[in-house]
């Protein structure tokens, strides 16, 4: 380690707080904060002294949704461990929960085993896991209690891709009875997969073949419902739920409902819902297929309500599902059948840069931005406050943030290992100036200066937003 650090001058924003304050960092945490130009500010002295006059000095962003390396559709997702963490890192996000998957016919720790060996070595900011359930029967229950034991203690489930990943109601039932008993938290992939399939064939049939009818077929209707039906399984099951990638607002109207009833309900959206939409998917040439994610982007007016829910709290956290495929190659897969577009887009270098666009734009309050981002998902998956804040004790995942500053996203000048960017062209008012992880520059004044491997795997208490 190298001793001690010192940020100057910096705003520094929480969930719950902005002060002006300086920061000690000391053996890879913080140490202490202290008001600027106070007399006990005055006293931190350290080999290392970084000044954010002008800037914001935030948490390191916590993407408690990422896939990389997923096998999909017959490839692979094009980032790394490697690739993907050092953009993770450039675009400000310190820790990320990736999943590992369970194949059917194979153990919870096969999976576990197998990412854990993706991973080693390759990260450079810490991560940690969630456990893909794909095959639920009596022993994997038993292996449930295990992991939530060792800190993997979430677990997900999908309503959607008969005969990859895909859960009937008696095996999800059965999960979330498990996990109300050991503390696990169930995220559910909330789509009916059984109708889709069936829309998918019809619409083949008539020859609509094009990427806009990847989102015509997954209706919003069908999102709702399997919303509502995993809700209420968890509801006699007594457990908890977690909705990812939620992209409709009538499964907006299912959490909120939910959670007016006091049900321990949370909702998860991205980035791609809350700024893109079915006209992506329509541009024309095939390009819609870049947009190709399931959730499916949908019609601009669900933005609003999606906004609406993070304002609310109806949803908490804004992750990125980032499972990149590349345009050349990997989603021209799916060219005459967009059944076959491989499901994923590119965004762990984005997500702090998209939200900070919506505190420029009034979306959202600089607070909220952290709350969601940062402390929220590492409250959610069991790392908070050793991960998602500034305060004495926490880790020193620490990021310099220049709020003033402009940038135009671009596949030519991001650091994620996909040929496209879902943002092209777009302009961005705020950028990631220096990243620490654990106190270690990893990015140095928009230079590089991590190396993988300095990452480390990150054991989770269970969901802390649960007695």
């Amino acid at each position: 380690m190298t001793g001690r650090t010192v940020i100057r001058g910096g705003l520094v924003i929480t969930a719950s707080d902005e002060i002006h304050a300086d920061v000690l960092i000391e053996d890879g945490r913080i140490a202490a904060l202290a008001a600027t130009g106070t007399p006990a500010a005055e006293a931190f002295t350290a080999e290392r002294s970084i000044d954010a006059t002008g800037k914001y000095v935030i948490p390191g962003g916590v993407d408690a949704h990422t896939h990389m390396e997923l096998p999909f559709g017959g490839t692979f997702a094009s980032d790394t461990f490697e690739t993907g963490t050092r953009a993770a890192a450039w675009g400000g996000t310190t820790t990320i929960v990736d999943f590992a998957v369970q194949s059917v016919g194979h153990s919870l720790r096969e999976g576990l085993d197998t990412w854990h060996a993706k991973a080693e070595g390759n990260c450079a900011i810490d991560y940690g896991f969630h456990m893909i359930v794909s095959d639920v029967n009596q022993e994997t229950l038993k292996e449930m209690d295990l992991l939530v034991e060792e800190g993997v203690t979430s677990f997900k489930q999908f309503m959607a891709y008969p005969g990859v990943f895909y859960s009937d109601d008696g095996q999800i039932l059965r999960a979330m009875q498990r996990s109300a008993e050991n503390g696990g938290l169930i995220m559910m992939h909330a789509e009916n997969g059984i109708a889709i399939d069936v829309l998918v064939e019809q619409a083949l049939a008539r020859g609509e073949t094009d990427p806009r009818y990847h989102g015509e077929v997954r209706k919003a209707l069908l999102e709702a419902e399997a919303t509502h039906r995993a809700i209420k399984l968890a509801q006699v099951a007594g457990a908890p739920l977690y909705v990812v990638h939620v992209s409709a607002m009538e499964a907006v109207a299912e959490l909120a409902r939910a959670r007016d009833e006091g049900l321990p309900v949370f909702g998860e959206t991205c980035p791609q819902y809350l700024f893109l939409s079915t006209d992506n998917l329509a541009e024309p040439d095939f390009e819609g297929s870049k947009y190709v994610c399931s959730t499916p982007l949908r019609p601009k007016e669900h933005q609003a309500k999606l906004w609406q829910g993070l304002r609310t709290n109806d949803l908490q956290v804004v992750s990125t599902d980032h499972c990149p495929f590349c345009f050349v190659g990997q989603k021209e897969l799916g060219r005459g059948d967009f059944s076959k577009i491989p499901n994923g887009l590119p965004g762990v270098e984005n997500r702090m840069d998209l939200l900070h666009q919506a505190v420029v734009d009034g979306h959202i309050s600089r607070r909220r931005w952290i709350e969601i981002a940062c402390a929220t998902p590492a409250r959610m998956f069991g790392m908070y406050p050793k991960k998602g804040t500034i305060t004495p004790g926490a880790d020193a995942d620490v990021v310099i943030y220049d709020p003033h500053a402009e940038q135009v996203v671009s596949a030519e000048t991001h650091h994620m290992n996909v040929d496209y960017s879902a943002y092209e062209g777009k302009r961005l008012t705020g950028r990631v100036e220096t990243v620490l992880s654990r106190g270690e520059p990893v990015i140095t004044e928009r230079e590089y200066t991590g190396h993988a491997g300095h990452g480390v795997y990150t054991p989770r208490s269970t969901c802390q937003y649960l007695n």
